[in-house]
């Protein structure tokens, strides 16, 4: 009668089928003893049997390696499938949103919220209506609600501020310490310290810090950050004119100004302030504030920041390279969507979890970084009015 042999490679590896028999016997202690006198080398049956069980630990090894690799196909397939049901549960998830503040930047955010464009993050916002200190019922059909009810509504998940700069530290905590996301107008507040603070609460909280910037959303800016990519410093300044502002409200001029610094930073890197000084002409309500900045390569910088009644809001530049000077702005198509709507949808994608954490890290570091620079301008030009006085 034919012998089924179910693993060839190891009958073949087991000997002669008189041997195979021997090993398959049942061992007595009497038939030990038998073995090892009969053999003549002694210890064959030990040397035999490891042979057997390391075969036997060969095939098992063979046996379960599939068996293993189907386990962790069937771990990664659950684990992205529970990656992509996150995924899936955030881009169906719609998010309530108050606006706070309802100046010329509220307006604003009131008229994009409620009309989103077709297709992009921000229709995954939901405008609950708009806190404000003075009384208007409703505007363009978005309600009038208290502060109180928008931090304690669960309806409610962001907010947008759009107060005057003094209250903009104030507003993010409430919000932040009612489990709420945050946009706010730059900048978000007039010291660094309290920035910092800020930044870490919302991190601690899980949250959503966004601060708005749209001078980098400009098309003018974009196409000037295109013509300086790639070239090598020698000198530049920037110089800024506008109207009088009320400091009581805006904060000192490098932080109310602190867009221009934004643009240095976001073009040429990390700067080092070397001085700075303020002329106040307080009969005539003027003011200018003159900053000399050093890059990381050692060039120069200056920053401007001049205001006075009837002074026309304006931006000049004299930025000089190695391959020569640019003192005008390149041309640049007028955008289609508005600054506003731009920076919304960057919010929007931040809550839906569509911003990387690299971008995220850097953004963090470019604010925060101008914000310590302001308050060190502002050190510097105090000091010197009180060495003055």
């Amino acid at each position: 009668m034919a012998c089924h042999q179910p693993f060839p490679s190891v009958v073949k590896e087991w000997g002669s089928p008189a041997s195979r028999v021997a090993l398959a016997a049942p061992k007595t202690p009497a038939t030990l003893k038998r073995t090892e006198q009969a053999s003549p080398r002694g210890g064959r049956e030990p040397r035999e049997r490891k042979k057997r069980k390391a075969v036997w630990k060969n095939v098992q090894a063979k046996a379960w390696k599939p068996l293993l690799a189907l386990e962790f196909t069937c771990k990664a397939v659950v684990n992205l499938s529970s990656e992509v049901e996150k995924r899936l549960l955030l881009v169906n998830k719609m998010f309530g949103t108050v606006v706070v503040g309802v100046g010329i930047a509220g307006l604003a955010r009131i008229r994009d919220l409620m009309n989103p464009m077709p297709s992009s993050p921000s229709e995954h916002l939901k405008l609950f209506g708009f806190v404000s200190r003075r009384s208007f019922g409703n505007i363009n059909e978005a309600k009038q609600i208290s502060l109180e009810d928008a931090l304690r509504s669960k309806e409610i998940h962001a907010a947008f501020i759009s107060t005057e700069n003094r209250s903009h530290e104030e507003n993010i905590r409430m919000f932040l310490e009612a489990g709420k996301h945050v946009l706010v107008e730059y900048p978000m507040a007039l010291s660094a310290k309290a920035a910092h603070e800020l930044w870490e609460m919302a991190e601690q909280k899980g949250k959503i810090l966004h601060v708005e910037h749209i001078e980098l959303l400009t098309e003018e800016y974009k196409q000037l950050k295109k013509e300086v990519a790639g070239k090598d410093l020698v000198k530049g300044t920037l110089h800024f004119t506008g109207s009088v502002l009320d400091e009581n409200k805006t904060g000192f001029p490098a932080f109310s100004g602190i867009a221009r610094l934004t643009w240095l930073i976001d073009l040429f890197g990390d700067l080092t302030v070397t001085s700075a000084t303020r002329e106040k002409q307080r009969d005539k309500n003027y003011s200018r504030m003159t900053v000399h900045f050093q890059t990381a390569n050692k060039k120069p910088l200056t920053w401007i920041e001049e205001r006075g009644p009837g002074m026309r809001r304006e931006k000049k530049i004299n930025f000089c390279f190695t391959s020569g000077c640019m003192e005008n702005f390149p041309q640049a198509p007028r955008s289609a969507v508005g600054l506003f709507m731009q920076d919304q949808n960057l919010f929007a994608k931040k809550l839906l979890g569509q911003v990387s954490k690299e971008e995220l890290a850097a953004e963090k570091w470019r604010i925060l970084r101008c914000l310590d620079l302001a308050e060190v301008i502002q050190q510097h030009c105090e000091q010197l009015e009180n060495i003055c006085s």
